[in-house]
């Protein structure tokens, strides 16, 4: 009896299950179509346009002429131009040191007088040459030349030669003494100095370490691949690119010069060409310069490249391993492989690639593969694109439902 129990009470508990299963029939859940790529990213339109090509360098400022004035005679400083200090100006021909000039005085009056009895000599002589030749003419015979020494010439040619010696001694003497007020050989400034009032300097000495102050010169490297983009001055004739030189010590300047020549030889060490920099008038404030520019100070510049039409230009942080970019299509993510023709540090110029009115992704990207579906914030046509496409797939996604 109990094994036939037991097996109709199974029967019956299942038949249980059925009949709640049959009256609650489970509902299938429907969701609505999908609402879009969770991958958002920023894009920008490339379109062709021109571009000026600015090739950035940089160099330190360095004086066109850079001098150590010595002394060329010796003696005690007796005086010294107020601007003879460390920073001070002065213009050509002022006089920034004089030594003591009484000994070199006291020699030219020495010449002088040397000279003076040099000359009476030579008078004297000339005129006993005369009387010989006058003597001879009356005395001597008529067929007979006579000799230089009875004419006097050896002796007339000796006093000559005292007398061009004292010239040149007394001109030595007036030179010395000149050489007693050191004056400037160009304008400029004093960059160091190394004499002063009082201090007795022998001949070579140095006196100081000035330059001059028309222009400063400054050596900038060009790197090989832009050497294509920029017109360097190779010969007198060549034209010579702007320059836009910056410094950031005490405060943004901003001076402008030229590129004025292009050095003969590349760089053994930095295996680049260097060009020279030309700014006139470093030392004079006006406009966007509140300060002079300082000798051995260090810049930025920017050369002026060539001008280049109808190219495309994209911001140099959407690059990835400077070998390719990302695009939108149709709402998915592609990649595309690029060559780059120039690029600086914000900016690339593509050689090819893309494609203008690509959809250039400038959203920065991790791990990501092509053909993800994306979602732009910032086109226009791309939003308008996938709005119509939702449009489309919306009624299909609700007939399917129903």
């Amino acid at each position: 009896m109990k094994k036939i129990f037991i097996p109709l009470v199974i029967l019956a508990a299942l038949g249980g299950i059925g009949f709640l299963v049959l009256s609650n029939p489970p509902e299938i859940e429907r969701r609505g179509p999908p609402t879009g790529p969770q991958t958002v990213v920023e894009t920008v339109r490339v379109s062709p346009q021109a571009y000026r090509i600015n090739v950035s360098s940089y160099g330190t400022v360095q004086p066109r002429t850079q001098s150590i004035m010595v002394a060329q005679v010796s003696g005690q400083v007796v005086s010294v131009n107020p601007e003879f200090r460390p920073g001070g100006f002065f213009e050509a021909g002022d006089t920034l040191m004089t030594i003591d000039p009484r000994d070199y005085e006291a020699d030219v009056k020495i010449a002088e007088a040397t000279m003076m009895d040099a000359l009476q000599a030579q008078a004297q002589e000339e005129a006993r040459a005369e009387q010989a030749l006058t003597d001879w003419q009356r005395l001597g015979d008529a067929g007979e030349v006579p000799s230089d020494l009875v004419l006097r010439k050896p002796q007339l040619e000796a006093a000559r030669a005292r007398v061009s010696s004292a010239q040149s001694a007394l001109t030595k003497a007036q030179l010395d003494l000149e050489r007693t007020a050191i004056t400037a050989p160009f304008s400029g400034r004093v960059l160091r100095q190394m004499a002063d009032l009082g201090q007795v300097v022998t001949m070579g000495a140095q006196l100081a370490e000035v330059y001059a102050t028309d222009y400063v010169e400054i050596r900038l490297p060009v790197r090989n691949a832009d050497l294509a983009f920029v017109d360097l001055p190779e010969g007198p004739d060549s034209a010579q690119p702007g320059v836009a030189v910056q410094s950031e010590l005490g405060g943004s300047q901003l001076w402008q010069g030229q590129i004025v020549r292009t050095e003969g030889a590349i760089d053994e060490v930095a295996r680049q060409l260097h060009v020279v920099a030309q700014i006139n008038d470093p030392f004079v404030t006006g406009e966007n310069v509140d300060r002079p520019l300082k000798i051995g100070e260090y810049v930025t510049a920017e050369i002026e490249g060539r001008a280049l039409e109808d190219v495309l230009v994209i911001p140099s942080n959407a690059i990835y391993q400077n070998t390719y970019v990302y695009v939108v299509e149709e709402g998915l993510l592609q990649r595309r492989e690029i060559d780059i023709a120039w690029q600086n540090g914000s900016e690339a110029v593509i050689n090819s690639g893309l494609a203008p009115n690509d959809a250039l992704v400038t959203t920065p990207l991790g791990q990501i593969t092509s053909g993800t579906p994306v979602r732009v914030i910032n086109d226009d046509e791309q939003i308008a694109d996938e709005e119509s496409r939702r449009d489309v797939e919306a009624p299909a996604a609700a007939g399917v439902a129903s």
